[in-house]
């Protein structure tokens, strides 16, 4: 059996960051990968332009977080600043953009992964490829697929949640933890689609069309942004980020406000007081898109008003999200209080754990890549001072 110093499995961007860490600190890092080659859930994050972190100030970045206070410490010791510099320092200039998202000026994550992983092998770290991780065996060294047995002086577990599992990230790892008394959330796909049913004759009107400037309601919570129209439901930001209020429903629906810098009263004297058409009237007078007045043609109206607070309040039952494979990430994984404030197992000492295999939650727009940096800065240094 080969005795190693600091093995990371999974080389994602958590596990990526983990190996830098670790190998700063001066530790021997070893690096096990199931997929050909390292990187590849950050190139998927980097297909449309890296969105790397979020710039906005750090009470409401922290409270994007869900799974506990502990996330203000993790950002507190790796900040979006932090991850900025980090990117700078490899030789690529970032900006913030309008929204707030920061992205490299590079904006695809491919020649950043490049001089990531030569810096890596600068520092020593060993990329072992094609090696799956099987799980552990009754004295807790690790199996690989191909019969490898190691073991570890500390490990540092980062093999992602359960969505894109053509990345490796395929939540299966769940059933080998589980084997060990370490409790896991049932996985859920999060940053996704919804579903719904839409009447006859909608989709030849708006299929692919979105809806723009508007306000979605989930429950008590609102959010400002966009709505795409699919053959299945609603896809978009306003709708991932109202996600995990979704799942908590025993009846998913939002309600969409398709004008929300008007009020009911401003909308109605726009559009006058005995509009022949009101449908045609409504669109001109409020400037309805294509989407929005395929969205009101699902029902009828019985006055001027009830179609002016249908366009404040418009409802959607939704029937399920989409299937977690096609969902940006994941909620679920190891729950929090199987864990210490490093990040270690407490039912495995010497092993940590970090990214989405913890059981957190975030909207898109940088907060995912800074999670999974932050966790695995915070799991490597408690790692690296072991022994």
């Amino acid at each position: 059996m080969e005795q190693l110093d600091i093995v990371i499995i999974g080389g994602g961007p958590a596990g990526l960051r983990a190996a830098e860490v670790a190998a700063e600190s001066g530790r021997k890092v070893s690096l096990f990968e199931g997929k050909p080659s390292v990187g590849r859930k950050f190139l998927v994050a980097g297909k449309g332009g890296l969105n790397l972190t979020h710039g906005e100030d750090f009470e409401r970045f922290v409270n994007r977080y869900q799974g506990g206070e502990i996330w203000r410490s993790l950002l507190q010791d790796f900040s979006n600043q932090n991850l900025r510099d980090w990117c700078e320092n490899l030789g690529f200039e970032t900006f913030q953009a309008s929204s707030g998202r920061v992205y490299p000026r590079a904006l695809k994550g491919s020649a950043i992964l490049r001089a990531w992983i030569a810096r890596l092998k600068s520092k020593g770290v060993e990329f072992y490829p094609h090696h799956l991780w099987q799980g552990f065996t009754q004295e807790n060294a690790l199996v690989f697929c191909n019969g490898k047995t190691v073991q570890a002086k500390a490990v540092i577990f980062a093999l992602g949640g359960a969505s894109w599992s053509k990345t490796g990230s395929d939540g299966l790892w769940s059933e080998a933890f589980e084997q060990k008394g370490i409790c896991c959330s049932p996985w859920q796909p999060s940053n996704c689609g919804w579903e719904c049913d839409w009447p006859l004759g909608l989709l030849d009107m708006a299929e692919g069309l979105p809806l723009k400037n508007i306000e979605v309601r989930a429950g008590d919570q609102k959010i400002a942004g966009e709505l795409m129209i699919t053959r299945y439901g609603l896809e978009g930001g306003a709708i991932y980020a109202l996600g995990r209020a979704l799942r908590n429903m025993e009846q998913a629906q939002i309600q969409i406000d398709l004008k929300p810098t008007f009020s009911p009263e401003q909308l109605l004297q726009k559009l006058g007081k005995n509009p022949l058409d009101l449908m045609k009237s409504a669109a001109k007078a409020w400037k309805l898109s294509q989407a929005a007045l395929a969205i009101l043609s699902m029902r009828t109206y019985s006055s001027r008003e009830d179609l002016a607070m249908q366009v404040k309040s418009f409802p959607i039952l939704l029937k399920n999200p989409r299937p977690i494979d096609e969902a940006i990430s994941s909620a679920g994984g190891l729950c929090w209080e199987e864990i210490d404030p490093n990040l270690m197992l407490r039912k495995l000492p010497g092993c940590f754990v970090c990214g989405e295999m913890i059981d957190w939650d975030a909207p898109t727009g940088g907060y995912l890549l800074q999670g999974a940096f932050a966790t695995g800065t915070r799991a490597a240094k408690a790692a690296a001072t072991l022994f």
